[in-house]
């Protein structure tokens, strides 16, 4: 017999094994298909980044997260924010804002604005904040905060840039302030922590909702998750952020609904547990937030990733 000649079991097993693989490759590829998100909010210009921000992008892109936007909390860091969005062009973003906690640090310096002026006019940067009013904290005192938030609130109308706005136990204060600015470019309260009642009011005036890894510590019958479960916030409000390396979104949390841990991927899973830990979040974590946030709306997460991918596409103008 010819050795290069096939049996009839081999010719008939021959062109099965290509189709198999074919298929299995098919399903693997189902298995590991990404949701395409967009972090609004990531702190890489925290230290905790210096050794591995490589990775740390990669890792994201890996895990679906197109674009990042990176915080310029103080005239430092939005100095920082502008270089990492010229070394990754097309992936991060920046902002330039001075937070609420580093006021003072313009009101003892005030030289300093004209630095953050310069750093928001680049076409990198992509809107001003986090600015605002918090009260939890004294790091700054509240007339200095006011002060340096309604500096950044006329920046803002001058560059027609989105604004980000952090508030904690302020709320009255900061729309007060906020109603006596017309011609308000869209503005984002980031990293929303308040009740129910609060968010309305910032809906009521057209205001978008970011959303983080909170929903797993917020055990409140009037807070985040109710805005989910009863359908207030409608997703062509809402954004999605990590707001890395902080607000680590812990899936085994005991108070956790069980239809929200099962409604989390393997795949999210694997990264978030994998390369997130209490003391650094990273920006891979994204995925497992935004099915956290579908299974509390009952929602699908391509339905939640689209509409929240779309909202910041759409608002801060990214390519």
């Amino acid at each position: 017999m010819d050795p290069n000649q096939q049996t009839p079991q081999e010719a008939v097993v021959a062109p099965v094994a290509p189709l198999l693989e074919d298929q299995l490759e098919l399903d693997m590829k189902h298995c590991f298909e990404n949701l395409i998100v967009i972090d609004v909010g990531a702190n890489l210009t925290n230290k905790k980044y210096s050794r591995d921000l490589d990775s740390v992008v990669q890792r994201a892109r890996d895990a679906g997260v197109q674009k990042l936007m990176v915080h310029g909390t103080s005239v430092k860091s939005s100095k920082e924010a502008l270089r990492l969005s010229r070394i990754y062009p097309d992936i991060i973003y920046s902002t330039a804002g001075i937070h609420p906690h580093d006021s003072k640090s313009i009101v003892e310096e005030p030289a300093t604005w004209f630095d953050l002026e310069h750093i928001a006019q680049a076409q990198e940067c992509v809107a001003i904040g986090p600015c605002g009013l918090d009260y939890q904290r004294d790091f700054s005192e509240p007339d200095a905060q006011k002060q340096i938030f309604a500096k950044q609130l006329q920046l803002a109308i001058r560059l027609n840039k989105p604004l980000l706005i952090h508030e904690r136990s302020a709320q009255l204060d900061l729309l007060e302030i906020l109603d006596k600015f017309e011609n308000l470019p869209p503005v984002v309260i980031r990293g929303f922590m308040g009740t129910a009642e609060e968010a309305l009011k910032y809906l009521e005036r057209r205001f978008y909702i970011s959303l983080t890894g909170y929903l797993c510590k917020d055990k409140s019958d009037t807070g985040v998750r109710r805005l989910l479960e009863d359908g207030t916030l409608p997703l062509d409000r809402l954004l999605v952020e990590t707001d890395a390396p902080f607000m680590y979104p812990n899936t085994r949390a005991s108070k956790l609904p069980q239809h929200v841990k099962t409604g989390i991927t393997e795949r999210s899973l694997l990264y978030l547990h994998r390369y997130c830990t209490f003391q650094r979040n990273e920006p891979c974590s994204l995925p497992a937030i935004v099915e956290m946030i579908a299974a509390f709306m009952k929602k699908s997460p391509d339905e939640v990733a689209l509409a929240t991918a779309f909202n910041a596409l759409k608002l801060f103008g990214l390519s």
